[in-house]
């Protein structure tokens, strides 16, 4: 299992109109990768972000949620999950004892995923999770204050233990929309956000066949549009 992480600065020409003229001034954005801290980088709904592990093939999926109900492909496990103003949001449901867990159900092994997501109120963040078919493989973790990639411990061989591919530090907003991508290529992975923050790894337990797309949330609202799957050349 390796995972890797630098930081680079982009400079931005800000132009000031002055009585005397224009000012020009170049402010320094850092972009932070795994384990480095990053300052606010504009995030946005549905924001383009060009894939590094390959290129995207045929679509997948494509959902805007245009519509009234989640449709059949959409399975509700735990939790309540409803499309509302044309996004779908779930929330956690104390009587389930669980965390509110969704499948998209189509069998992949390479793909790009990218979705927008906002999290409200008692929620902190939220997975996006992967299995393989004998149960949890391993997960994108969006915490206020990190992106987390990580591979699950396998509930039926014991010797078998979570293990952090790696982690890029920066603030997610409550309330505030973001886009993340997910690369899945053979035992590689890379997990990006608009806001600046990228994990990229590798682990020879995710090059698999999975079953799904699962995305898990505690807590009273997390809002997921634009979701938009490639299969990865």
């Amino acid at each position: 299992m390796t995972g890797t992480g630098h930081a680079t600065f982009r400079f931005r020409s800000i132009h000031i109109k002055t009585q005397s003229g224009d000012l020009s001034v170049k402010s320094i954005l850092p972009i932070c990768l795994l384990t480095v801290s990053c300052s606010t980088i504009f995030a946005e709904k549905n924001t383009e972000i060009s894939p590094v592990l390959g290129k995207p093939g045929a679509i997948v999926l494509e959902d805007s949620f245009d519509r009234t109900e989640p449709g059949k492909e959409w399975k509700g496990v735990k939790g309540e999950w409803k499309i509302v103003d044309g996004v779908i949001v779930g929330k956690e449901l104390e009587a389930d004892k669980h965390a509110a867990v969704m499948n998209f159900h189509t069998r992949n092994r390479n793909s790009i995923v990218r979705l927008s997501f906002k999290f409200e109120g008692s929620t902190p963040g939220f997975n996006f999770s992967l299995n393989h078919a004998k149960g949890h493989l391993f997960r994108v973790v969006v915490t206020e204050a990190a992106l987390i990639v990580r591979t699950d411990a396998d509930k039926k061989d014991k010797s078998i233990k979570s293990e952090l591919i790696g982690q890029a530090k920066g603030k997610f907003e409550k309330g505030q929309w973001y886009t993340l991508q997910v690369e899945m290529v053979g035992d590689k992975v890379v997990a990006m956000t608009d806001n600046g923050l990228k994990v990229s790894g590798q682990h020879a337990r995710l090059d698999t066949d999975k079953p799904n797309y699962r995305f898990v949330m505690k807590g009273e609202s997390l809002a997921i549009d634009d979701v938009k799957v490639w299969s990865a050349e």
